[in-house]
């Protein structure tokens, strides 16, 4: 029998997860060959834009494997549904039964970007905060948020988006919470703060290097295309510290996929986040240096936050 999950009961159980540990594990064995993760599937719609992702591995010798179908549909809030949809598929690694459907409607994915979101700002983020600057405002510029006091008690925020109406809402939902302040332009955010998380569909770049401060870190969520960008190329190959969330995707897709295909010689100093994790050297040094982050989104973090959310919807149902 295939256990469906809806959106409620994911939520419930979600309470119970360290997302950010169970991230953690996954970019770790994805980088020591521990999984098997294929080429991301992909469909680009331009009448209304959008696009959807297939993403689909497993974890050697695990029980599951695991399938995930994730669009995002920018008009959709014009209409009042969040722009993110999907869900996640659970099978049987050992038979192919359909073990579990996740109803998530892109909650999840949203959930666990967010959740590396806070992973890598706490292995390369300065010590001292002075602000937090969010770039979009959109439902993963709030949950990069929240998931950040994980790690960092930084309440001043600054934030930019596209449309004062989205702005607004923004700092509505969120000023009970945090210090907000609105930059009128990318580089005004830059300039005011040392913690940055890009999260737009962007194609055109956002953040130049001149507009980055010493000892910046960024976090680059929303280019997962090969023609999205955030952030330019020159910026790339001025970073002291380059990190891929993969490797082999970013030469498809991505910031890093971007400025190669620009021209800027910056392939020898990108390393894979998985093994950052687990060697010191690699991760920040020191306050001066500039590190970013290209998170385009691997499946092993689609397959980790699936198999926990079954596993603890088995518990807690006693199933």
């Amino acid at each position: 029998m295939t256990t469906v999950i809806n959106l409620d009961k994911i939520k419930s159980v979600l309470r119970d997860i360290d997302v950010v540990a169970t991230m953690k594990e996954g970019f770790i064995q994805y980088s020591n060959g521990n999984t098997v993760v294929p080429p991301v599937g992909e469909l680009l719609f331009e009448d209304p834009k959008g696009d959807a992702h297939i993403k689909y591995g497993y974890v050697k010798n695990d029980p599951y494997y695991v399938i995930k179908i994730a669009s995002g549909f920018y008009d959709n809030t014009k209409i009042g549904i969040p722009s993110s949809q999907g869900l996640m598929l659970l099978f049987d690694q050992k038979t192919g039964v359909p073990k579990a459907i996740l109803l998530d409607e892109g909650y999840l994915t949203d959930v666990r970007t967010a959740a590396a979101g806070a992973l890598v700002a706490k292995y390369f983020a300065p010590k001292a905060l002075r602000a937090i600057g969010i770039i979009g405002t959109g439902i993963q510029a709030k949950l990069q948020l929240q998931y950040l006091q994980k790690h960092t008690p930084c309440k001043s925020v600054w934030v930019w988006g596209r449309t004062e109406d989205n702005v607004q809402k923004f700092v509505k939902e969120l000023r009970s919470d945090f210090d907000i302040h609105i930059a009128q332009t990318p580089s005004e955010l830059a300039k005011k703060s040392n913690l940055i998380v890009t999260t737009t569909p962007s194609e055109v770049a956002l953040l130049k290097a001149e507009d980055i401060q010493k000892g910046t870190h960024i976090t680059a969520v929303g280019s997962d295309t090969k023609y999205k960008q955030e952030l330019s190329s020159e910026l790339l190959r001025t970073a002291d510290v380059v990190i891929a969330d993969s490797i082999s995707q970013s030469k498809t897709r991505g910031e890093i996929y971007r400025a190669i295909e620009d021209g800027k010689n910056i392939a020898d100093k990108i390393t894979e986040l998985g093994t950052a994790l687990q060697d010191q050297e690699l991760q920040r040094i020191n306050d001066d240096q500039i590190t970013i982050v290209d998170l385009t989104g691997v499946a092993v973090q689609d397959i980790m936050i699936t198999k926990a959310v079954y596993t603890a919807f088995v518990q807690k149902e006693g199933l």
